[in-house]
């Protein structure tokens, strides 16, 4: 571990300190920050696993991190201070906030009994033309009100939010009509203001065709994504969207027909991400790579030189292996290649209620290790620093001065704990924009 005698700090003077709403101290910080030696690709030897500083202290003001700084260079101030606006860590770790990068949180309904079938031997493609599937739940969730929406997506963003998550991204996409899909993100946003969690909303229309669009005479997908395209700028106006995604797939959307919903973004200045090459390779990372995307998520499938595409543009890749455990998946993402061309890996829970009714980051990340084969290390930057990457949040998912003071403090004796443990939250406190909660 780096001692912080040796590290980027700030000087501090009784001015400074004075100013300080609140104080952290006796903490072993994971920072997963650049200026603490943060580097996660192997070929860096000069880095410092997870960032890490020991016997640090922290002091916050206007919900940032102000200072960072040795446990001795505080002590001497801390005797100005009320004991409510400090915090002693007693030893333990401090990590960014988690950001769970890519769910599907809001929904209505519940699908088990896809559950039951896939375990009789029925596919995810089986259950889909049976009219199961993303319309099962578009259809539930047309059916609910607002109220009961909220009332059932609450309860999956309280268990998160539980486990140290201070920021969430939330989709739509189970509505696939004008209506449903603005009910769908007044909810999320509505979830962010009741419990004081960073919301980014993802607009996910083009995530399957409705049943009101399906013919056995016509193709009418292309008359569907007109539509999607019309509603884009729509709910953009109304403040709901942050940014877009589609599902580009063979049993989805062309890539072609994604072009046309992401130059629409485009022109309302909206970043892009993708559901990509989950079940096959139909150039969807390269398209999303075109558009400098965000993110590029699932990957199962992705070419070498697809993950080249996105490592020019800056594309994370986001892994869900709760849907690859889910489904039982054999075809693993290509993590050399990833780890070879240096592209950033988030993972996320991909919380939705067919192929991951998962509401655990910190399972996911063990998934993460034992299925994809991951470090402790990468997995928990892929749930703090690469998942801020992965929704644009450049002042979250680290720790240093400037960032948003979001941080989760852990009773544990490594940063490696979090991945490594089952079933247990360690969780001693959360904090989100300097309050902690």
């Amino acid at each position: 571990m780096t001692d912080i005698t040796n590290s980027t700090t700030q000087t501090l003077d009784d001015t400074s300190m004075k100013s300080f709403e609140h104080v952290i101290i006796n903490a072993n910080l994971a920072t997963f920050s650049e200026q603490y030696g943060f580097a996660i690709h192997k070929d860096n030897q000069d880095s410092t696993p997870y960032g890490q500083l020991e016997n640090a202290a922290i002091g916050i003001k206007n919900g940032k991190i102000a200072w960072i700084g040795q446990q001795e260079q505080i002590a001497a101030y801390l005797a100005d201070y009320q004991s409510a606006q400090v915090t002693d860590a007693h030893g333990n770790w401090l990590t960014p906030g988690l950001i769970d990068c890519h769910t599907h949180l809001v929904y209505a309904g519940n699908r088990s009994n896809e559950f039951e079938a896939r375990l009789h031997g029925a596919s995810y493609q089986d259950i889909a033309e049976q009219g199961g599937g993303i319309v099962s739940t578009v259809k539930s969730t047309r059916e609910a009100d607002e109220k009961e929406l909220f009332a059932q997506s609450e309860k999956r963003l309280l268990a998160l939010m539980k486990e140290g998550v201070t920021s969430i991204e939330i989709k739509s996409g189970y509505g696939l009509d004008l209506e449903t899909e603005r009910k769908m993100l007044q909810v999320a946003r509505k979830l962010g203001d009741k419990y004081d969690i960073h919301v980014s909303t993802t607009y996910l229309a083009a995530h399957a065709l409705p049943p009101e669009y399906k013919s056995h005479m016509q193709d009418r997908s292309d008359e569907y994504i007109e539509q999607v395209c019309a509603w884009l700028p729509t709910l953009h106006n109304e403040g709901l969207i942050d940014a877009v995604d589609g599902f580009c797939e063979n049993i989805a959307f062309s890539s072609e027909q994604i072009k046309r919903v992401f130059e629409v973004a485009r022109d309302l200045d909206l970043p892009v991400k993708l559901h990509s090459e989950q079940l096959s390779n139909i150039g969807a990372s390269a398209l999303v790579a075109d558009y400098q995307g965000l993110s590029s998520d699932h990957l199962e499938h992705l070419s070498e030189d697809d993950i080249k595409k996105m490592a020019a543009s800056g594309t994370v890749a986001v892994l869900l292996p709760g849907a690859f455990y889910t489904l039982r998946d054999t075809k693993l993402p290509p993590i050399e290649a990833l780890r070879k061309h240096q592209v950033n890996i988030a993972i996320s829970t991909d919380c939705n209620p067919g192929t991951s009714p998962l509401t655990s980051l910190l399972l996911a990340m063990n998934m993460g290790c034992t299925l994809f084969y991951l470090t402790p290390e990468e997995v928990l930057a892929g749930a703090t620093n690469h998942a801020a990457k992965a929704l644009g949040l450049d002042k979250k998912g680290k720790i240093e001065v400037g960032a948003d003071a979001d941080l989760a403090l852990w009773d544990i004796a490594r940063p490696a704990d979090l991945a490594y443990q089952m079933g247990l939250n360690p969780i001693k406190g959360t904090m989100y924009q300097g309050q902690w909660r």
